[in-house]
């Protein structure tokens, strides 16, 4: 845990309970980061002053330190619960189209700010901001909540900047290798691209429902003049909605182009099949009726009769296909 609060024209930091709770009394504007971990030596110790010195209710205690799947945001008397989710591309390189969510707890009352994260590297960039220049934790919490909504917005766009690559690279294999056994593992590749976006665009609907509620002043917490910053946040999320929505759309259309192109070469492969099986018809019927153990058959004693066969049987074969080049089906 690190507590971070403003000493002069710096931003300093502490990781003593008690002087967190020194500070907190004297009225002092607080940050206080719980990092990455949900399993730190001093747990208890950190709960114990959550729930004691700040009033944090046991069930919001409970979804900061537990994975939740969806974003919520929830207005207590004395405090408000955001949670969100940030985005990455995992690190594994063999892996396709695969992105990993990280959540974001963020608690702010009248002049603190609790926060806990999995690997958003938002609240790092917040944390630099703020070594550089304290202002917003001098202005108070919900500058704080700005910037680590702010930034972890903005990391949404090189992801689906990178997704958007590679559903480019799949719609452009999909041409040459649609029915072959790469184009099976492209449409594999495609199914899990769309998979993944389906699941990012519920999280981005239900995470802009967050930030439109919070652009439009419905929260104490929430101050007049940091209005502005805060819809200008939501008009960005909002344009990232709209490329995941854009990326389902081409990814499903991808698909669709795969199996119809699929289909296509299908009833190429069913057409010859079929020409040839049309052709062989004929020339099946000829030697099935020469076959034939009849004892008086004007062609079996016939010198000739074997080249006579064989001729109109090639006859017969050659006015099929003559006959399909005239119907321009072959």
């Amino acid at each position: 845990m690190h507590a971070f609060f403003v000493d002069g024209e710096s931003v300093s930091e502490t990781s003593n309970l008690d002087e967190v709770r020194k500070l907190h009394a004297d009225g002092r504007m607080l940050w206080i980061d719980l990092g990455e971990s949900d399993k730190t030596k001093d747990r208890a110790a950190v709960d114990e002053l959550l729930t004691g010195e700040f009033n944090l209710h046991p069930l919001v205690l409970e979804d900061i330190w537990e994975d939740r799947a969806l974003p919520k945001i929830e207005d207590f008397e004395a405090y408000l619960y955001v949670l969100v989710h940030g985005v990455r591309m995992r690190a594994d390189k063999n892996v396709h189209a695969e992105i990993e969510l990280l959540e974001v707890d963020i608690v702010i009352g009248q002049n603190w700010v609790i926060t806990h994260h999995h690997g958003a590297e938002c609240i790092g960039q917040v944390r630099q901001s703020l070594q550089r220049s304290p202002k917003s934790l001098k202005k108070g919490p919900a500058w704080v909540l700005h910037g680590v909504l702010d930034h972890l917005v903005d990391d949404y766009l090189p992801v689906l900047d990178a997704l958007d690559a590679q559903l480019d690279k799949l719609d452009e294999a999909v041409i040459h290798h649609a029915g072959t056994p790469t184009g099976h593992r492209i449409l594999s590749r495609l199914l899990s691209l769309k998979r993944t976006l389906q699941g990012l665009r519920r999280i981005c609907v239900q995470q802009r429902e967050i930030l439109l509620r919070l652009s439009r002043g419905e929260f104490d917490e929430v101050p007049q003049q940091a209005m502005p910053f805060f819809r200008d946040v939501y008009d960005h999320f909002a344009h990232v909605t709209d490329l995941t929505d854009s990326h389902r759309e081409l990814a499903s259309n991808a698909i669709e182009s795969y199996l119809s192109m699929q289909s296509n070469r299908m009833n190429e492969v069913m057409k010859t099949l079929t020409m040839m099986s049309t052709v062989m018809l004929p020339l099946t019927f000829v030697a099935g009726v020469y076959g034939m153990n009849f004892e008086h058959m004007p062609e079996l004693k016939w010198h000739y009769g074997y080249a006579f066969a064989i001729c109109s049987m090639a006859a017969v074969a050659i006015a099929i296909v003559l006959w399909f080049r005239h119907k321009k089906w072959l």
